[in-house]
């Protein structure tokens, strides 16, 4: 599938929005599960685009920056996966390992921007102290686009040469690597949620996990069904807990 300039264009549009989105603006668009569908729109495929998005979504859910440490880039991973899912006809899971390379890029850009932008922070200080504001704004306003342009050219690559690299992998590597690649796909949404249950898990409500680990394995049921129990026993534990506290006290707001 070869890309007009059009639909390049509005890509790299869509990459630069995602890009100052991750750090400002409202910091949701940006997400995999709303980037994929909108590129997956512009190629022409926005079922893909939905599919890619909500699988990269589950892989990154875990993954969040802290302090300095940056994970794999989820604006990166999440537009290079779809570009690959829908130009090379790839299946979805195989598709998301090979996004992390451009997603490492991304990772090592905004690694790049921080290191650049720490020591020119001191103009924001003396800014301030001459009440100027428009100074930080220009900072600010200086990092984004940063940002942005480097965004813009990683994905640029990518959309330049994904169809060449995604037809060179296909006639070149054997199945046996395809089945791998879908495989550690298929296992990345795992990984992604294992690394949020490791930070948000906590044994009052690790039960709830067993049950739903139960529904699925065994009861086969679908993850919307799933979801609506999950939904059901979060209702009720607030509503039990509300009850709880306003009739303990005996009117009394901190026992003594």
């Amino acid at each position: 599938m070869e890309l007009s300039f059009i639909q390049i264009g509005l890509i790299l549009i869509v990459t630069m929005i995602a890009a100052v989105d991750q750090y400002n603006f409202l910091e949701s668009l940006y997400r995999p599960i709303v980037i994929g569908p909108i590129v997956g729109a512009i190629m022409g495929d926005l079922q893909t685009g939905l599919i890619v998005g909500g699988s990269y979504e589950l892989m990154m859910i875990g993954a969040m920056p802290v302090g300095g440490a940056q994970p794999p880039n989820a604006v990166i991973g999440g537009i290079m996966a779809t570009v690959f899912a829908v130009q090379s006809g790839l299946d979805v899971a195989a598709a998301l390992p090979l996004a992390i390379p451009f997603a490492l890029l991304g990772q090592y850009a905004v690694t790049l921007l921080f290191t650049v932008m720490s020591p020119l922070m001191g103009l924001c200080d003396k800014a301030a102290e001459d009440a100027n504001p428009a100074g930080i704004d220009k900072v600010n306003y200086m990092a984004m686009g940063i940002l942005a342009v480097l965004f813009a050219l990683i994905v640029l690559a990518g959309l330049l040469s994904g169809q060449a690299i995604g037809e060179t992998l296909t006639k070149v590597l054997p199945a046996q690597v395809w089945a791998g690649l879908t495989a550690a796909g298929k296992m990345m949404p795992a990984l992604g949620f294992a690394m949020l249950l490791k930070v948000m898990l906590s044994k009052e409500y690790a039960i709830f996990m067993v049950l739903g680990f139960v529904l699925v394995a065994y009861g086969k049921l679908p993850l919307l069904a799933i979801a609506m129990v999950g939904i059901a026993a979060a209702v009720y534990d607030f509503h039990v807990s509300m009850k709880t506290k306003n009739n303990t006290g005996g009117g009394m707001t901190d026992g003594i």
